[in-house]
């Protein structure tokens, strides 16, 4: 079996794409790439069939392609949820180059499931989609008109999975933590901290959003969110019982 088969684990998540034209290019460059798995968050109306026009060839990933309302929704089962952002800041720690992206992914793909995740062409992920992000990834553009097409975006990223994928490299026998099981340690996590006055005003959501990073450089295993879901069910069992 070629490695790039391995691709097969991977989706392509496009949230809130402005136009149909923009899905149809996206399929396209999917396929160039080995990359079948494409999902789609409130989606446009298609009214003029331009997708199935710009997937030339595509379209098989168009009627396969998964709808959901919500980016919680689209990324349940995965173990990897990645981001893409061309905005930078001091509160974002995990933002890595599409190529070193590539080779962190592929080795975790003999076990796990990895999700891609594209904001629509204007305003790209909400911060509340980057929030369920455990890394982002960010391509570097000419300052002078860094804006990249969204098709062109999800082609340059697909390219370096396939690099990746096709040169030899060993294979981690590392199962990751599914997102969902993630979010309930995350919920409980926060509803905790609010509890004991760690998070609290306008503060707590900016705190909230550099925990998450803080856990999701480590990749966890479903024993790791075990053991952290043990820590608060014991902390929370000592809190109510001296209070």
């Amino acid at each position: 079996m070629q490695n790039y088969a391995l691709l097969d684990r991977v989706s392509i998540v496009l949230v809130n794409t402005k136009t149909p034209a923009n899905i149809g290019a996206t399929a396209r460059c999917m396929m160039n790439m080995g990359l079948t798995h494409l999902v789609l968050v409130n989606p446009p109306h298609d009214d003029n069939g331009d997708a199935s026009r710009l997937a030339a060839g595509a379209d098989h990933i168009l009627r396969r392609a998964l709808v959901f309302s919500s980016l919680a929704e689209a990324v349940t089962g995965q173990s990897l949820v990645i981001g893409t952002s061309r905005r930078k800041s001091k509160r974002r720690k995990n933002i890595l180059l599409p190529r070193d992206m590539a080779m962190r992914v592929v080795p975790l793909l003999a076990w796990n499931n990895v999700a891609i995740v594209f904001g629509n062409e204007v305003t790209g992920l909400e911060i509340s989609d980057i929030m369920l992000c455990h890394e982002l990834v960010s391509i570097p553009s000419a300052e002078a008109f860094p804006s990249l097409n969204l098709s062109h975006a999800v082609l340059i990223v697909a390219y370096e999975l396939f690099v990746a994928a096709v040169a030899p490299a060993a294979l981690s026998a590392r199962e990751l933590a599914r997102t969902e099981d993630v979010e309930l340690f995350y919920g409980r996590l926060q509803d905790t901290l609010q509890a004991i006055g760690f998070l609290t005003g306008r503060d707590s959501l900016r705190m909230m959003h550099s925990l998450r990073q803080l856990f999701a450089r480590s990749q966890l295993d479903a024993r790791d969110v075990q053991i952290l879901q043990g820590i608060l069910t014991t902390f929370n069992r000592v809190r109510k019982r001296n209070v």
